[in-house]
């Protein structure tokens, strides 16, 4: 009987179609197309009807490309929260959305018209709008195609875009809000500037790259003295005199209206002794420097010194200066005064700032605060527009602007290159005697992040939002009262008054009582919210306090307009009527009806021959986005507001995260989010920023082609996404091996679950290994389940990695082999090996579904041909009986012996004194007490998976193998004796105890007559 036995067809071997190769790049399209064809989407959503809310609000981006890298790590770490939420119990909508308007697709339409020999501004506007619309319903059907196929889930059969009706007329309405609200209001304050582009920035528009500047140290003649210091008379050592600036921007001097000093540094009256050059600063020369910086100043004029005496703060406040181009074109005669600044430091340059108004935030806000008292002095306060749109010099720039022969000189031109406004200036600050020197430096500058050129800071007409006025409670009464909750617990909302700072009547913070302004709101709100890492909390709190007041407006084309009337003084219009008017035209046609002919009349009606003019700037996209929680969030019944939480890029605190918490608060009165998380930047192997220059990109759609969105994924969630992580072609690699062991110990489960039946086994009745990984996995649920709350996906990828490579795999698996291939069909150790490994296998696949779609998808449908999708599943409850801490530390013990005998085999192994472990019985000498009672009752060579194994308590022969991290145990390697069993490969003594299989052990022997008996062979 046994010559014609092939024992290998009586074994319970693993059994499975799950291929070990997973060719994802063309499994995962088919599984996608599955997911559109069944309607998976629409089934989650009937699936979690009537489930708490959990809403992710996607951060718009924007449609005008195909997607990078970045988008890639974005997605897939919102659609893993997403899905978590949804497979532990929440309704967790995923409604993407996409940014449509502004300059970048201006850009390209332009791009387009130049091609054809077409002017811009001889099409009419709307048609030029139409072009953008399309243009950007173009880019979000790629995008969303892109964002499908890395396996995200979500509403894209319906998504929102800022250019639906709807949403620019919400936008519109939330504009509207603002200038009811008495918020928004015209003034003039120097913005960042694109000269290439035409248009203000937002700070979120800009990014720093070194560039060269021309500097000037220049001369600024004292010429009066506008009151004696305490004390004493005025010095008059100080009347001819020059206070020395220091600027990187010589263009800016026609600009200059005042010098800033600090009185926290300390200043001196300095005599120039001798000078090597025969031009600039002579003998005889006084000037005033801080005396931290005068030693540095005088060697780059080449000058010897000598100070003459120290000049204190009450001193240069007295100070009046004469404008260093005084008489150039008849202009520059008004006086210059000494104004104190916080801004001023001691740290490079002169320790006096050349203040210019029209020209630096810092300068603006020095100038303003000193206005009154200016003016009380006679000192004219207007502020000069000296540069206009395109770079050049106007009229308030006299001897510079358009009376200069051969025309205004120029800052930047139209290709973002330096013009000839700063060689000018110098020339006309030497011909006057005014440069104490001169030199160049290297330095971070901003520039546009579109067209990559620089920036300049320009006073211009421009919209804003007031961050520090009074708003008496306005948008705090929306808000139903006593709803109070945790903000930044999953599902809470939390009320303005919930809010620390904020009471909706007075306007109190804690107990001391403060302005109710838009920026104590944001400030207020920030305090209120959960940021992951806690570190952005910090960084978005110091720009809300740092922050100027809030520009609106762009000089664009294609956007939602800013939709008021103005009277020649500023005053909005606030009239209800006219803004209904406004709004229903925008929801039927679009933000396009701002600009149809018949515009003004058809919203004023009968106030139409008043003198409100309208304005045509258009809002800045930041704004449309910040506004997305209003037409998305309140507007669907599908989600929520406020959101759980948002989850952009770090550069977004002063982006998204940033214009959504100031919309919010100034309409509502406290965020849209109860919590923030940032993610980093991807930079290549080495560290380096990637870029099309140094050929260092990760295309998401190159490695998906080659290896599968799933090792993308898998990548994600094994990095410190709160960081810059790090991709190339070894970290790609090192995912790709890690998923190759996720992926065979996945398909070794499903093969030995081919013979699963179905029983139970109580768990009294299992074997002690059997609870042990019981336990692992009621301790894991609650690893993987804190996790995700903590959207901390690395420590769930970790530690489920290490538990299926090393506990199951190197462990408990290879332990139970024997078992589970040979025991009997009615042996309790099988069986019970059996249900754990159902457990594990429902465990870990549910667990990494959010992470890994497509491949737990192929799994799960694998075991369970019937069922739908994995992620309409939810985690597993684990019995918290299950958690058996006694006996998992018992197994410590007993796991640390195993090591040694594993070590001293694997040693005979390589010695090629044995092939196979089972060819071994080794002798383990075991000192430690606790460790041999841990051993007691336990079957050490099943463990060990040897044919026997001897144990003796006491002290190993020093010869015995041993492990410096376990100590007291040592092994004595002897060979296995008796017969190696046919059919298990066991050495036992009973082979041949059964006549009818005299090649076979008995235990085998009794499994294959119980099969026999089944009919089973």
């Amino acid at each position: 009987m046994t010559d014609t036995l092939d024992y290998s067809k009586t074994l319970y071997l693993p059994k499975t179609d799950f291929p070990m190769r997973a060719g994802l790049p063309e499994k995962e399209p088919q599984i996608v197309a599955r997911w559109q064809e069944m309607g998976l989407y629409r089934r989650l959503r009937e699936d979690a009807a009537g489930r708490p809310k959990y809403v992710l609000h996607d951060g718009p981006p924007y449609a005008n490309g195909n997607i990078h890298i970045g988008h890639a790590l974005n997605k897939i770490l919102k659609d893993v929260i997403t899905r978590s939420f949804q497979m532990r119990g929440f309704d967790s909508n995923y409604v993407p959305g996409w940014d449509c308007h502004g300059l970048p697709i201006e850009w390209k339409i332009e791009e387009k018209y130049r091609a054809a020999g077409k002017n811009k501004d001889e099409v009419p506007v709307n048609e030029f709008r139409r072009e953008c619309r399309e243009f950007a319903q173009h880019w979000i059907s790629v995008q969303a195609g892109e964002f499908k196929r890395l396996g995200v889930e979500g509403d894209f059969d319906n998504p929102y875009t800022t250019m639906a009706f709807h949403s620019e007329a919400r936008i519109a309405g939330e504009l509207l809000k603002f200038a009811m609200s008495d918020q928004l209001y015209r003034g003039s304050k120097p913005v960042m500037w694109s000269v290439v582009e035409r248009t203000a920035l937002a700070e979120a528009e800009v990014e720093y790259h070194d560039y060269e500047s021309d500097t000037v140290w220049v001369k600024f003649p004292v010429v009066e003295q506008a009151g004696a210091a305490p004390g004493g008379e005025f010095p008059a050592m100080l009347i001819g005199a020059s206070v020395v600036i220091w600027t990187t921007t010589p263009w800016t001097m026609p600009g200059n209206r005042a010098v800033a000093f600090s009185p926290r540094v300390a200043y001196g009256l300095y005599e120039v002794t001798a000078a090597e050059n025969d031009f600039g600063p002579q003998a005889g020369e006084k000037l005033i420097f801080a005396d931290a910086l005068a030693e540095e100043s005088f060697a780059k004029a080449k000058l010897s010194f000598r100070k003459l005496s120290s000049v204190n703060d009450a001193e240069l406040s007295g100070l009046v200066l004469a404008h260093p181009l005084r008489g150039l074109g008849g202009g520059y005669e008004f006086p210059v005064p000494m104004l104190p600044g916080d801004h001023v430091t001691d740290d490079a340059g002169t320790g006096f700032v050349h203040t210019a108004p029209g020209h630096g935030r810092e300068d603006f806000d020095a100038w303003m605060d000193a206005a009154k008292e200016l003016r009380a002095r006679g000192i004219e306060t207007a502020i000069p527009f000296t540069v206009d749109d395109a770079g050049f010099f106007t009229k308030d720039a006299p001897g510079f602007g358009p009376d200069r022969p051969g025309g205004a000189a120029r800052v930047i031109d139209d290709n973002g290159k330096k013009g000839d406004a700063n060689k000018v200036v110098i020339e006309a600050l030497i011909e006057r005697g005014m440069l104490f020197a001169r030199g160049r430096l290297k330095h971070s500058y901003p520039h546009s992040w579109r067209s990559k050129k620089p920036v300049i800071f320009r006073n211009t007409p421009q919209w804003f939002v007031h961050m520090d006025k009074e708003l008496g409670g306005y948008g705090l009464s929306s808000f139903p009262a006593g709803e109070m909750a945790t903000v930044g617990e999953v599902g809470a909302k939390a009320p303005p008054s919930a809010l620390p700072g904020i009471s909706p009547s007075k306007g109190e913070i804690g107990q001391s009582p403060k302005p109710d302004t838009l920026r104590t709101r944001a400030l207020a709100a920030i305090d209120a919210t959960r940021f992951v890492p806690a570190a952005g909390q910090t960084r978005l709190r110091a720009m809300i306090e740092e922050r100027p007041d809030w520009v609106l407006s762009r000089q664009r084309a294609w956007g939602v307009p800013i939709c008021v009337f103005v009277a020649e003084d500023g005053t909005v219009l606030k009239d209800a009527a006219v803004n209904a008017r406004i709004l229903d035209a925008f929801e039927q046609e679009g933000a396009d009806a701002w600009f149809a002919e018949g515009a003004r009349e058809r919203f004023l009606g009968s106030r139409a021959g008043e003198p409100w003019t309208m304005v045509r700037d258009i809002l800045d996209v930041w704004f449309d986005s910040g506004s997305t929680h209003s037409f998305t969030l309140e507007d669907r019944p599908d989600l929520k507001w406020p959101a759980d939480v948002y989850l952009e890029g770090s550069d977004q605190h002063r982006g998204w995260f940033h214009s959504s918490l100031l919309e919010s608060c100034g309409t509502r009165g406290r965020a849209p989010y109860d919590a923030v998380i940032t993610h980093g930047f991807t930079m290549d192997e080495d560290g380096r920023k990637m870029s099309k220059s140094l050929g260092n990109t990760v295309v998401p759609q190159d490695v998906m082609a080659k290896s599968g969105a799933d090792i993308l994924r898998l990548w994600v969630m094994t990095t410190d996404y709160w960081e810059d992580q790090r991709l190339g072609k070894n970290v790609l690699q090192t995912n790709i091996d890690a998923y190759r062991k996720l992926r065979n110990t996945i398909r070794w489960m499903l093969g030995t679950l081919a013979h699963d039946e179905g029983e139970e086994v109580a768990l009294s009745d299992m074997p002690e290994l059997e609870r042990l990984m019981l336990h692992r996995l009621a301790e894991l649920d609650q690893v993987v389940r804190k996790s995700y709350d903590a959207f901390d996906f690395k420590r769930i990828t970790k530690s489920l990695i290490d538990f299926m490579v090393v506990d199951l795999s190197a462990f408990y698996f290879d332990v139970r082999k024997d078992a589970l291939y040979c025991d009997a069909p009615s042996s309790l150790r099988r069986k019970a090996s059996i249900v754990v490994v159902r457990h594990l296998f429902d465990c870990v696949v549910t667990w990494l579904a959010p992470m890994l779609p497509f491949t737990m998808e192929e799994a799960w449908l694998d075991r369970h041909p019937q069922a739908t999708s994995v992620h309409l599943e939810q985690f597993p409850e684990v019995p918290a009986g299950w958690r058996d801490d006694a006996l998992a530390e018992k197994w410590r013990k007993i796991r640390q012996v195993r090591r040694v005998v594993t070590g001293a085999l694997e040693l005979e192994r390589a010695r090629k004194t044995i092939g196979s472990s089972l060819e071994a019985a080794p002798i383990v000498y075991v000192a430690d007490e606790a460790l041999m009672a841990a051993l007691d009752g336990t079957d050490m060579a099943e463990i060990a998976i040897t044919s026997g194994i001897s144990l003796r308590a006491g002290a190993a022969p020093a010869e015995a193998f041993t492990l410096d991290e376990v100590k007291g145990v040592g092994v004595m390697f002897a060979q296995a004796g008796g017969t190696k069993c046919a059919r298990s490969w066991r050495y036992t003594d009973d082979v041949g105890s059964d006549p009818d299989y005299p090649d076979v052990s008995a235990r085998d022997a009794a499994a294959l007559k119980e099969l026999k008996a089944l009919g089973r062979i």
